[in-house]
């Protein structure tokens, strides 16, 4: 069986119980052995369904409004090492999907694809190595730069997500991002950057 990271320790607006699918997390740790890819792995590159049968493409060719108000797809795009209270179908990021990460280039740059369509969600571009944000970004149109909101999570599970999986330096470039435009561009609050802040440790 393939060992699980421990769990990020996150504070009472991110935590709860978390409830597993056991069905999902046990095809996840079957399945990411060094000959045959997890079902994550292979939704990533694009080979693969998440548990409803959408394809990674599909998935990013949704528009802003399927984007917000779906909420079982971002735990498929940005993995993490712990079960997901919001989908418990998700997978779990194993030891073995991490390895996958850290020695496929085209598997990174597939993370960084689905990372490049929540930016715009977002109102920001990656360009030049950098976190941008687009001329019509304001809080109207782009709520997570009001002062809460389910949005605020996501962000802490993107910027945690290039964190274990072999992009540490693009999870810096995020976190600085959406701290420094949540700030002066909107109302983020401090405990919102205290998770933001603590995603990368």
């Amino acid at each position: 069986m393939t060992k699980q990271l421990q769990p990020w320790k996150v504070g009472c607006a991110h935590a709860g119980h978390i409830r597993a699918s056991v069905r999902f997390r046990l095809l996840s740790l079957g399945s990411a052995s060094p000959n045959h890819s997890s079902p994550l792995i292979q939704f990533i590159r694009g080979e693969g369904k998440d548990h409803r049968g959408r394809t990674l493409d599909e998935v990013l060719a949704m528009d802003d409004f399927w984007l917000e108000h779906t909420h079982d797809y971002v735990q498929w795009l940005f993995p993490l090492p712990e079960p997901s209270r919001a989908n418990p179908m998700a997978p779990v990021l194993t030891m073995a999907d991490i390895e996958r990460f850290r020695k496929d280039s085209a598997l990174r740059e597939q993370h960084r694809e689905a990372l490049d369509r929540m930016l715009r969600f977002f109102g920001l571009i990656r360009r030049r190595g950098l976190v941008e944000p687009l001329h019509a970004l304001n809080p109207k149109e782009h709520i997570w730069l009001k002062a809460g909101g389910h949005n605020h999570l996501r962000i802490t599970r993107i910027i945690r997500s290039f964190h274990y999986c072999q992009q540490p330096v693009l999870a810096r470039r995020l976190q600085s991002a959406f701290i420094s435009i949540g700030q002066s561009q909107g109302y983020v609050g401090e405990q919102t950057i205290g998770y933001w802040l603590r995603a990368t440790d």
